[in-house]
């Protein structure tokens, strides 16, 4: 209360006050926004922005009092907080800005997104900004980021004599190991890659995990192009896979030979340690974010060169993994830096009109110059630096996700941590995991599909107001609420009660698997697939 009291006696007569909330303590952020906020003012002198940047260790925590108590900033960072929690934040606290992303930005005149609608101005057409769950764009994304290799240039040169970083997996082992055959001026072993619990991850996702993709013509059940957790527990339930698959003892076997070049006690040191490592020159690698991209070039300067490699993959020739790699990772192209406006909020208009502002071409373009982080919006220029982080926009991803909740995942996480400090063999990982997992599994199986059924009961209350909505409308606006009730209807209540009705009768034993899985492909058309593709490519 006092606070408030202060700012709103600080608060100049007929100045618009508006608090903007986020969790991006990165270097120049905090004065990109201040800056930008400058600039709106010289067009509305009446409008004030204030931040509040809290860390992301208590920005969960921070959201939820702050929506709960309607104290919340007028427009906040959307995220760190489960899904499902985010979801449930989204409908009840924050308004939908739909109406909004057909129509031109007004930031956007005498530019080449003049007159182009708003959600086609953005580079992922703002599909990070739409939730299913709600059925309408909740947040205008302000940055796209991407993970990429960080590496020490100097330091590779004169520990390995290369120019160039290794692009092939086998090469890159082979550089780990020549760097530590060397020495530090301390006389330690220089550590080849900078890694730690958060930055594992980062390796996981885009280098190990797409080994995985063949699982998806076994066990993609709904045949939507991916594997979620209930279908890999109905797979191995059912003994279509085992988690001695090919694909799956892959994975672990990389991360094996990865995490021999980390340094020691690697999943016991946090985010810190591993810069501190890497900027300390006392390791050549390290895996990050273009969150990081800026901070670690101002660690640099004047000591050593900074470069930003691609991830190592294997090529298709190699002994082991050459008949599981089937692509490149996949990026999907998602908007990061969401923000979304809170209902608490005076001046809903106001701030809109600020975060179109920031998602203008000229403006995001300097916000995200500014920070040293990737724009969000089309036609955009960025620092030479970052263009090495574009992402993939063709290849695989991952299909193993063990996490079912509760007592699974519980000792899945236990085992996980053993094998990564190598207390355990993938072999004992799996004698000891697997038949938990298929028994225990059933359980936290069942209650999963408890929690899909509560959250019937969510979309009935949306399908509702949806179809009195409809009824209350005319014309565009009508059909508009139609087509968004028809979607919903059949996406999340028709097709997914089908779906978990036949995963179901899978696992209690009602159902005869078909021979073979869900769905293959002949060679034939798997070779019209790669001729389509390379030739759109070429």
């Amino acid at each position: 209360m006092v606070i408030a009291m202060r700012r709103s006696e600080e608060t100049e007569p007929g100045v618009i006050t508006l608090r903007f909330g986020h969790w991006q303590l990165e270097a120049s952020v905090r004065e990109a926004i201040d800056e930008m906020a400058a600039d709106y003012r010289k067009i509305h002198p009446n409008v004030r922005i204030i931040q509040d940047a809290i860390p992301e260790m208590t920005y969960g925590q921070w959201l939820t009092t702050q929506l709960m108590g309607g104290t919340a900033p007028d427009m906040i960072e959307v995220g760190m907080v489960q899904y499902h929690l985010l979801v449930q934040y989204l409908n009840r606290y924050f308004l939908p800005l739909s109406r909004y992303v057909g129509a031109p930005n007004p930031y956007n005149e005498g530019t080449p997104l003049e007159g182009v609608p708003l959600r086609n101005t953005f580079k992922d057409g703002m599909r990070s900004s739409y939730y299913e769950e709600v059925q309408a764009y909740m947040i205008i994304p302000l940055s796209q980021f991407g993970i990429r290799i960080f590496y020490n240039k100097d330091l590779l040169k004169r520990l390995t004599g290369r120019e160039d970083p290794p692009t092939e997996y086998r090469d890159f082992l082979a550089v780990c190991e020549e760097i530590k055959r060397h020495k530090d001026p301390t006389g330690q072993p220089y550590t080849p890659i900078a890694s730690s619990k958060y930055h594992l991850p980062m390796w996981e996702y885009p280098l190990l995990d797409p080994l995985t993709y063949p699982l998806l013509r076994e066990a993609d059940f709904n045949r939507d192009g991916f594997v979620g957790n209930d279908e890999l527990f109905v797979a191995i339930k059912t003994g279509r896979i085992h988690f001695r698959h090919p694909a799956i003892e892959a994975r672990f076997r990389m991360l094996d030979e990865l995490s021999d070049h980390f340094q020691p006690g690697y999943t016991g040191l946090g985010r810190d340690e591993a810069v501190f490592l890497f900027a300390q020159q006392k390791a050549v690698f390290m895996t990050t974010g273009t969150w990081d991209a800026w901070s670690l070039q101002e660690q640099a300067q004047g000591s050593f060169s900074v470069g930003v490699m691609d991830y190592p993959r294997p090529v298709p020739e190699d002994p082991v993994y050459g008949d599981l790699v089937e692509g490149p990772n996949y990026e999907r192209m998602y908007g990061g830096f969401p923000i979304g406006i809170t209902r608490t909020c005076k001046h809903p208009d106001v701030a809109l009109d600020f975060l179109l502002f920031l998602a203008g071409k000229e403006q995001n373009e300097k916000l995200n110059g500014i920070i040293g982080w990737i724009p969000s919006v089309k036609h955009t220029e960025l620092d030479e630096f970052l263009k090495a982080f574009q992402p993939h926009l063709q290849g695989v991803y991952g299909c193993f996700n063990p996490n079912l909740g509760g007592e699974t995942w519980i000792r899945w996480l236990q085992l996980y941590s053993l094998y990564q400090v190598k207390k355990i063999s993938f072999d004992e990982l799996v004698a000891r995991f697997e038949p938990f997992y298929i028994e225990r599994g059933m359980t936290d199986f069942l209650e999963q599909q408890k929690d899909w059924r509560r959250g019937m009961h969510n979309n009935e209350q949306v399908l509702a107001g949806l179809r009195a909505s409809a009824l209350h409308s005319d014309g565009d606006e009508a059909q508009s609420y139609w087509v968004r009730y028809k979607t919903l209807l059949g996406s999340r209540q028709l097709w997914a009660e089908i779906g978990h009705a036949r995963q179901m009768k899978m696992v209690m034993g009602e159902l005869e698997l078909p021979e073979r899985g869900p769905y293959e492909y002949k060679e034939a058309t798997l070779q019209r697939i790669r001729k389509h593709i390379l030739g759109e490519a070429g």
